[in-house]
């Protein structure tokens, strides 16, 4: 549930996970509006294209490729490796920057 453009420390996902803004079903609808209004697409037409959407969109593999999450880890391996993520965090100390001003209501 977070993104390297948050800056999350380390992101994981599983195989069958979709990652992206939103579900394929919405997407395909706003992508493809024109075909919805002329009621110009079936069914089938319409899983296929969520299939094909899922596929190079949505895919964990193509969001690692991409850098935006670091590992495509098995489920049963989620626990390990979750373990071993927040003993290396551990001792991680973050300095922000200094506020100028308070923030009161004016």
């Amino acid at each position: 549930m977070g993104s390297k453009h948050l800056n999350t420390d380390i992101n994981y996902a599983w195989p069958n996970a979709e990652i992206g803004v939103m579900g394929p079903d919405a997407a395909i609808k706003i992508l493809y509006k024109k075909l919805f209004e002329e009621k110009n697409i079936d069914t089938e037409k319409i899983k296929k294209l969520e299939e094909e959407y899922k596929e190079k969109i949505t895919n964990p593999f193509v969001a690692a490729n991409r850098g935006f999450i670091d590992d495509i880890i098995e489920p049963e391996m989620t626990r390990i490796k979750l373990i071993k993520s927040l003993n290396l965090l551990e001792s991680k100390r973050q300095s922000g920057i200094s506020k100028k001003h308070g923030n009161i209501p004016l």
